[in-house]
């Protein structure tokens, strides 16, 4: 008999036996679904089943192949760290050299959920100004939670339009981006809170995160690199999950923010 592989090697190694393991988990199925659904035939998946059924990961009643007790435990597992690696491997440039300790410990759990986010990387042409994607997207939306720990000059206008559109907003800053608007955007900002709509407060600690913008529309997320150089860098997504996520980061952070009502 030949050695067996162990659990890890044989559910990971092979993209195989990893679809068909994940094809199984809502419900059993017939070696012609399989063969359709992983677009195989019997010579190249069978040997595979065989395998997964001699680890009592895979049962086969009749003709119906289903997961064992031991495996849906298995399988239950793998979809959100196959997200995960997903997400790292998809700009893993961008993870790497980012410092994710701004990031709840809660949600790099679920850091999966940022699964088909894009990468926004600007010229040097236009290294200091807002992507046009966002903005055209942000101008179109009708509820935003906004964070920044960063002073960009074009921020408060860009709210104001949105802000006389009658959208729903969530502003929160840190205190050395509020006083750097008081001190030059003073009017602009005490016209935004005016709006009754609109809802402005103060993160008092240091959040280790650059900023992040989530509306009805998509998400953006900008994480300060692990050297000291800001790169005007961002994941952008219209995916909901991401969306989600987005809006569990500002509800997490909000919980030690402070309103702001007056300038």
């Amino acid at each position: 008999m030949g050695t067996k592989i162990g659990l890890t090697e044989l559910v990971f190694r092979s993209e195989k036996r990893r679809n068909l393991l994940l094809f199984l988990k809502d419900r059993p199925r017939y070696i012609d679904e399989i063969q359709d659904h992983l677009c195989v035939d019997p010579v190249s998946i069978l040997p595979q089943l065989k395998k997964l059924k001699d680890r009592k990961l895979v049962i086969q009643t009749d003709h119906a192949y289903e997961l064992s007790i031991m495996g849906k435990a298995i399988v239950d597992k793998m979809p959100p760290l196959l997200d995960t690696l997903e997400v790292l491997e998809d700009n893993f440039d961008y993870w790497s050299r980012r410092n994710l300790e701004g990031i709840p410990k809660v949600l790099r759990r679920r850091i999966g959920e940022l699964k088909n986010c894009k990468l926004i990387r600007p010229d040097l042409s236009h290294m200091f100004e807002l992507n046009p994607e966002f903005v055209e997207n942000f101008l179109r939306s009708r509820q935003v939670l906004g964070f920044s720990s960063y002073f960009h000059p074009s921020l408060i206008s860009l709210y104001l339009e949105l802000a006389k559109k009658e959208a729903e907003i969530s502003l929160m800053l840190t205190g050395a981006v509020l006083q750097r608007f008081k001190t030059d955007y003073r009017d602009d900002l005490q016209t935004l809170i005016e709006f009754k709509h609109v809802n402005l407060s103060l993160f008092p600690k240091d959040p280790k995160l650059a900023g992040f913008t989530v509306t009805d529309r998509f998400f953006l997320l900008t994480i300060l690199p692990e050297i000291k150089f800001f790169e005007n860098e961002s994941l952008f997504s219209f995916d909901p999950e991401a969306l989600k996520w987005g809006t569990d980061l500002f509800l997490h952070l909000q919980k030690e923010a402070v309103r702001v009502k007056v300038i």
